[in-house]
This record gives C-alpha cells, sequence and structure tokens, in this order.
C-alpha cells in the first residue's frame, strides 16, 4: 500500500512539474542547480571546519528582550548596513535602481529582475528577463474556488488575517508536499521548494489586490491582471491605480521591500 501511495505520489509531482516549467522555469532551475550545488559544497566545508566555533555571548537580557542581537541564523539574501544602505545578494539597490531591468527607460526596477537577482546572484538578461515575465503572470491566476473563497471574508476581518487565509488556501497546489509524500531525498527539498516560492511570489499580487477590494473597495469591480503590465504595473493597477507614475512609485516601493 505505502509503494502504491509513493508512485502515484511521484506521478503527481512529474505531472505537476511538467506543467510548472515553462521555458524560464527551466532556465533559472539550471542555474539554481549550479548555485545550490557550489553552496551546498562551500556550506558543508565551512560547518566541518567551524563547527565548533563559538560566535557570541548570550546574556539573560538579551533573552528576556526576544533574543534581540542574538545571531541565530546565516542569511546571505539581503543586508542592511547603516552607511552604505540596503544590498541585495551584495549588490547595493543604488546600483540595482540603475543596472536592473525596467519597463520605462530609465526608470525604476521591475520586481521580476529583484526577484531574479535574489534567487540567483545575478541580473537577468533581456531574454531571461522576458520569460520571467511571463511566467510570472502565468503562474499569478488564481481558480474560481479560490477568488470565491477570499472575496467571501467580512469586511471587518483583519486584512493580514485574510491574506494569510488566501495564502494557505494555495496550499493543495504545493509542490513541495507533492514531493514530500514522494518520499524525495532532502538534498532534493529545494526543487519543489523553488516552485512554491515562485508559485508564491506569482499570486501574492491578487490575494493582496482581493483583500484590499475586500476592506476598502468593491470586490466584485476589481481590474482583471494584465499579461501586458510587468508585476508592479499590474498590482497598482489591480488596486484601482491607473496613474502610471503609481506604477513607478510601486515598482520601486516592492523593490526596497523585496
Amino acid at each position: 500500500m505505502n509503494t502504491l501511495f509513493k508512485r502515484t505520489a511521484q506521478k503527481c509531482v512529474t505531472s505537476s512539474s511538467s506543467r510548472a516549467f515553462g521555458s524560464s522555469s527551466v532556465i533559472l532551475r539550471q542555474r539554481m542547480e549550479q548555485v545550490i550545488a557550489d553552496r551546498q559544497q562551500e556550506v558543508m566545508a565551512f560547518r566541518k571546519e567551524h563547527a565548533n566555533t563559538v560566535v557570541d555571548e548570550v546574556t539573560v537580557g538579551q533573552i528576556i528582550g526576544g533574543m534581540r542581537g542574538i545571531p541565530g541564523m546565516l542569511y546571505e539574501t539581503s543586508k542592511l548596513d547603516p552607511a552604505e544602505g540596503i544590498s541585495y545578494r551584495g549588490t547595493k539597490l543604488f546600483d540595482i535602481r540603475e543596472k536592473a531591468p525596467s519597463t520605462v527607460p530609465g526608470g525604476e526596477p521591475i520586481p521580476e529582475g529583484v526577484l531574479w537577482l535574489l534567487l540567483t546572484g545575478e541580473l537577468p538578461s533581456e531574454s531571461e528577463i522576458a520569460g520571467f515575465k511571463e511566467e510570472l503572470y502565468r503562474r499569478g491566476e488564481l481558480s474560481a474556488e479560490e477568488e470565491t473563497m477570499i472575496k467571501s471574508f467580512p469586511r471587518d476581518m483583519h486584512a493580514m488575517t485574510q491574506f494569510s487565509m488566501g495564502v494557505m488556501a494555495c496550499q493543495p497546489k504545493s509542490h513541495f508536499m507533492q514531493a514530500y509524500q514522494s518520499g524525495v531525498h532532502k538534498t532534493k527539498y529545494w526543487e519543489s521548494t523553488l516552485e512554491d516560492c515562485i508559485d508564491l511570489c506569482a499570486k501574492v499580487s491578487r490575494i493582496a489586490a482581493i483583500v484590499f477590494a475586500n476592506k476598502y473597495g468593491d470586490n466584485n469591480a476589481i481590474p482583471a491582471r494584465d499579461g501586458a503590465l510587468d508585476y508592479g504595473a499590474n498590482y497598482a493597477n489591480q488596486l484601482g491605480f491607473t496613474d502610471e507614475n503609481f506604477w513607478e512609485l510601486m515598482r520601486l516601493y516592492i523593490t526596497i521591500h523585496a
């Protein structure tokens, strides 16, 4: 019975993964395979050499204060320097604004390019960003059932409660859940996790737009997603803002808060 379950689950993973991978996903996946393989080796070597190295002292005051100032995680995606400001993967935010892909020539970076940078450590090429934009748009569609459920939330329910419930409603489509149930090896967890992360990044703008309409507008008159727009402009448009200057502001806002 257990063997049959695993075989069935594996077929589901294979089928689901095949549908999920557009050309951009294949390119990103290939790039991530190399990045992750290199980092896995580096982390294992670092851990072997420094496993018993003491990095800090902990006081009772820090513990009572909510573990304030205690190093507790290896995190490399972004950094906030008191002098240099924000950087993503070692690239300063000011440099990202100059070099990252944009919709408006010389304008603000589009979120798709920043996400690619956060994942790979590199800014995408023109062909990569074009494919990635299409991929995120495709993945960002919610089912009619998911949209109906989110729209059913009462107006007095806290916006973050609605948002959280909307995100959790996408769980049945989780690639990681299917892979885990099929018995995938832990060294391959990253593959299905990557797919879930991209799906989530794609869907949250629509979820947030519906929640915004639930709280402050008419959830029966939410603008449809527009495949001709980038992520930031699409999100702003779904919120009801059609001013292209506001779209630029939204691109910058998402970039800063990535």
